[in-house]
């Protein structure tokens, strides 16, 4: 069924201007980004099979470009772009959030934010928040990247950048693309060394989360730091 054929109050558009976001399900809301289907293929049957590819929005919201291209349907540019704003647009919206208030008055905020950015690579990349003496956020920076299983990171590259940004604490970060968020030794030896070389320079290493699609760890909570 296609979305004009429906009562009017059951429209997607018609019912979240009426009684507003929250009352759409997920699958509506999806459906009017995509606002169209395929031959054969209404948008909402379009958005509930996109959803499902993806285990829901949180696996959305992680999907890269590719991994969208490969969907029956998304493989057009339109469809893809308008997604791919839509997650820069949420990831933006934390980063300014971030920027205002106390990082970790929001911990889940934080975990999120460096989800939408890093969970979704299909290799290992390692990134730093850098926080201003109110630990708000001034800016993430990737800084390394590596295969699926490895990065190389120098500790002296990350003491440059705090410096450059007169950071006084960081957040470190990296991604798992194997799927677990569990630190091996190899991630617990790093972070000591960045730890000590960052406090060289009187730089706090406040947390290192580890994150992938739908999951991340802060190994400051588990008492790894």
């Amino acid at each position: 069924m296609r979305l004009k054929d429906l009562p009017a109050d059951a429209q997607p558009r018609e019912k979240l201007l009426a009684r507003g976001a929250a009352a759409l399900s997920d699958t509506e809301l999806l459906a009017l980004l995509l606002r169209t289907g395929t031959e054969g293929r209404g948008v909402l049957q379009m958005a509930q099979e996109v959803l499902a590819e993806f285990d829901g929005v949180a696996g959305l919201l992680h999907a890269g470009p590719d991994d969208l291209k490969r969907v029956k349907g998304l493989g057009g540019t339109a469809k893809r772009a308008q997604l791919v704003a839509v997650l820069e647009l949420a990831r933006r919206a934390m980063a300014q959030q971030l920027q205002r208030t106390e990082v970790f008055a929001s911990p889940e905020a934080v975990k999120n934010y460096l989800q939408l950015h890093l969970a979704h690579r299909p290799y290992e990349v390692f990134a730093a928040l850098f926080l201003d003496a109110q630990n708000r956020l001034i800016v993430l920076e990737e800084l390394f990247r590596g295969t699926l299983t490895q990065t190389s990171v120098y500790p002296r590259e990350v003491v440059v950048k705090a410096l450059h940004h007169h950071a006084a604490a960081v957040v470190l970060s990296h991604n798992h693309p194997s799927g677990t968020v569990q630190p091996s030794r190899a991630d617990e030896a790093l972070t000591q060394a960045l730890k000590a070389a960052l406090a060289l320079v009187d730089v706090r290493v406040l947390d290192h989360v580890i994150v992938a699609p739908g999951q991340a760890l802060s190994m400051a909570e588990k008492g790894l730091l």
